[in-house]
């Protein structure tokens, strides 16, 4: 007997696409999507740059482990997570152990283009941002594929394309889930 798909957490560097695809994700597989960093705004009412600012990475961080904590925990869910989100041990066990997490991988040449105009990334408020991406390229990639059930590669293709390339490894790795089209 076949059973239903379990929680999907996607993960990845800014600019991957996790939010954009997620949405897709859900839609398809008709399910409710979040967005950890948008949940961590709405719980604090504020917004990331702010909570960078008064409290700091750390501070931010502790926000974030304890959505995390409550996020994976919910059933049926598409859940985009913020780049960051693999730095601590507890987030990734919970990514490891509530769903199916996938890893979307992208070159820091596809982070920069699609972030090069967004203010809203703290971390990349620098003179080289660039040197930044690939710094943190190199400490986040090894702890996104340690989390990630399945890796799909971004950068190429429009979004509708990265969700026929994740349903079709899903089906190809998880083949006794139910996984199909949600009609709406």
């Amino acid at each position: 007997m076949q059973s239903s798909l379990p929680s999907l957490f996607i993960v990845g560097p800014m600019g991957a696409g996790k939010t954009t695809v997620g949405k897709l994700l859900a839609k398809y597989l008709g399910r409710s999507f979040i967005d950890s960093d948008h949940y961590i705004c709405q719980q604090t009412g504020a917004d990331i740059p702010w909570i960078f600012e008064k409290e700091g990475e750390a501070g931010f961080r502790e926000r974030e482990a304890r959505a995390i904590e409550e996020l994976t925990a919910l059933p049926n869910i598409v859940l985009a997570t913020g780049g960051g989100v693999v730095i601590q041990a507890q987030n990734r066990k919970y990514l490891k152990q509530r769903g199916i997490t996938i890893y979307l991988q992208a070159s820091v040449d596809v982070q920069l283009k699609r972030t090069s105009k967004d203010k809203s990334r703290p971390l990349l408020q620098t003179s080289n941002p660039k040197a930044v991406l690939h710094s943190l390229f190199e400490v986040r990639d090894p702890l996104y594929r340690e989390v990630a059930d399945i890796v799909v590669e971004t950068g190429e293709g429009y979004p509708r394309y990265m969700l026929k390339k994740i349903i079709a490894t899903l089906k190809q790795h998880y083949p006794h889930y139910v996984i199909e089209k949600h009609s709406s």
